[in-house]
């Protein structure tokens, strides 16, 4: 049985933590689908159309993953995609004790499904799009904060 992750996000936008999270748990599984999932709590600031524009650029020549788009339970994504694996990246005891909340009501709700955790490389600990978004929101440049080869500007937001 092939080792499925589902790496789900926003990524509104995608950023150097998302970046290594994946590439780092590329050894991990055999497939990581990094799901961009549609928040009903949240205005994106970029259009689904330039997330997984960017996604798709950035691992064009990964063929260990898959870029997909989902709304609704995580869980039932990743039922849908055969998937027996939640990828989270942790930069703080607070995502810490966030993620373990929603891991456990994950396991409830699917017992053989379980999230994986990685920590963030020290460097990314304080990157959060939120952050990336905000620089943009104010003219700033965020480039040191994406992915080397993807061009994101406040000029392109939505």
């Amino acid at each position: 049985m092939d080792r499925i992750a589902v790496f789900p996000g926003s990524f509104d936008p995608v950023t150097k933590g998302h970046e290594s999270i994946i590439r780092r748990s590329l050894t991990l599984f055999d497939k990581i689908i990094i799901a961009v999932g549609e928040n009903a709590g949240k205005q994106s600031y970029f259009t689904l159309d330039q997330r997984l524009g960017w996604l798709h650029e950035l691992f064009e020549n990964e063929n260990k993953i898959e870029i997909g788009f989902y709304s609704g339970l995580t869980v039932d994504f990743c039922r849908a995609k055969d998937a027996r694996f939640i990828l989270r990246g942790l930069r703080t005891s607070a995502d810490f004790e966030f993620e373990r909340g929603i891991g456990q009501m994950n396991k409830l709700m699917v017992p053989d499904l379980e999230t994986v955790f990685l920590l963030c490389e020290p460097e990314y600990a304080s990157l959060s799009s939120s952050i990336v978004r905000d620089i943009l929101r104010h003219g700033g440049d965020a480039g040191m904060f994406i992915p080397d080869g993807i061009q994101i500007s406040s000029e392109i937001a939505k």
